[in-house]
């Protein structure tokens, strides 16, 4: 977590300061900040809390946001099966995308974890439970101090670098690289879409595009086998 944990800290910041400077009431701003536990999510629904748009409307808009941790899950999901159900509900509740990118990055090709591989399930805990408590302390901290840091720092942008830094260092061949800028340029073209759909959009274009690219390959190497 050394590399990822510093721009984290900077989003932590930078959300805590925002729902602050929002104009909520504190307790509302501390509850959300230990509760949610995800800034694209809190940062949807802060400004739709203050004009008091109505409640389905405020959870659809964070479900939209959120809907790309149904895809991550799915890959963590044979590592999970082993565990109790309130076991699988905290670790939903403690993935965020820097966990789920690392663990896919360690063990994504692991046998699934169970009493005799209890190795993805150590990591993903280790994991989670220091981005956990790094967010935390980091939002609370924006909260405390949203008068005191200045805009001019960055912040919000710093934690973006972290997180393009993290996204290089997992792009290992071309079929990867691809995809990525495949779901980039999604990204871009449906920016105007409502309710952040455009990173749902993305995401799933992106990995429909990875699978494309991955049995196109397959197939080839299948054809040069034969031809061979």
């Amino acid at each position: 977590m050394a590399r990822v944990l510093p721009g984290m800290i900077a989003w932590g910041l930078v959300t805590g300061m925002a729902m602050t400077t929002s104009g909520l009431p504190l307790p509302i701003v501390l509850l959300m900040s230990l509760l949610v536990f995800a800034a694209s999510a809190q940062l949807s629904a802060v400004p739709l809390l203050l004009v008091g748009a109505p409640l389905w409307l405020i959870w659809l808009t964070a479900l939209c946001v959120n809907l790309r941790f149904v895809i991550f899950s799915a890959q963590l999901r044979p590592h999970m099966m082993t565990l109790p159900l309130r076991w699988r509900l905290v670790a939903g509740y403690l993935s965020a995308d820097v966990t789920y990118v690392l663990t896919v990055h360690r063990h994504g090709e692991d046998a699934p974890a169970n009493g005799a591989n209890p190795e993805p399930l150590a990591y993903f805990l280790g994991v989670a439970l220091v981005n956990w408590t790094g967010w935390n302390v980091a939002s609370l901290l924006g909260i405390a101090f949203a008068s005191q840091i200045p805009q001019t720092w960055g912040l919000g942008f710093a934690g973006s670098l972290a997180l393009l830094a993290l996204l290089v260092t997992l792009i290992k061949d071309g079929r990867g690289l691809l995809s990525v800028v495949v779901g980039a340029v999604v990204a871009v073209v449906a920016w105007g879409m409502p309710m952040r759909l455009h990173i749902v959009v993305a995401i799933v274009v992106a990995v429909a595009a990875g699978l494309a690219f991955d049995r196109w390959a397959a197939v080839a190497r299948g054809q040069a086998r034969v031809g061979r």
